[in-house]
C-alpha cells in the first residue's frame, strides 16, 4: 500500500489482514484515519467553543470480520479518547465528543458501522 503523496508506504498480504502477522493491514489504517481525524475535529471543535485543549489523544480499533450478509466487513469501531481541556466540565466535554463521533468526516464514512466512544477528560498532572 502506498499513500497517495507517496509519504506513506507499506507492505500487506492476506496474512496481515486474515492471520496473525505483524504487516499493516487496510484496517489498521482505517483506524488511524478514525484516530486522527476524531482528535482533530475534536481539539477544533473544542477551541471553537473556548476551551482550547492542552492534549488530546485518540485510539481507534477496527473489528473486521464476517458478514452476515456474506464477505467481510467492519462490525465497530472502538475509539478511545483521553483529553485535557483546561476550564470544561465533564458534560460539555461528553456533548463535544458526541458531536465529533457523527460529525469528523472519517466518521460519516462508517454511518453503518458501530462507533463505540469512550471519551476522559483527564488531569494535566496525568
Amino acid at each position: 500500500m502506498k499513500a497517495p503523496r507517496g509519504n506513506f508506504e507499506t507492505p500487506f498480504s492476506f496474512a496481515s489482514r486474515f492471520e496473525d502477522d505483524d504487516l499493516t493491514s487496510p484496517e489498521d489504517l482505517v483506524a488511524a484515519a478514525q484516530a486522527g481525524c476524531f482528535a482533530m475535529a475534536l481539539s477544533h471543535g473544542l477551541t471553537s467553543g473556548g476551551h482550547t485543549p492542552t492534549r488530546v489523544e485518540a485510539k481507534a480499533s477496527v473489528h473486521f470480520g464476517p458478514d452476515p450478509a456474506g464477505g467481510f466487513h467492519i462490525s465497530e469501531i472502538a475509539l478511545v479518547v483521553r483529553a485535557t481541556v483546561p476550564g470544561i466540565d465533564n458534560e460539555a466535554f461528553q456533548a463535544a465528543a458526541e458531536e465529533t463521533k457523527t460529525g469528523c468526516p472519517i466518521s460519516k464514512l462508517f454511518t453503518g458501522t458501530t462507533i463505540k466512544l469512550d471519551a476522559q477528560l483527564v488531569d494535566a498532572d496525568q
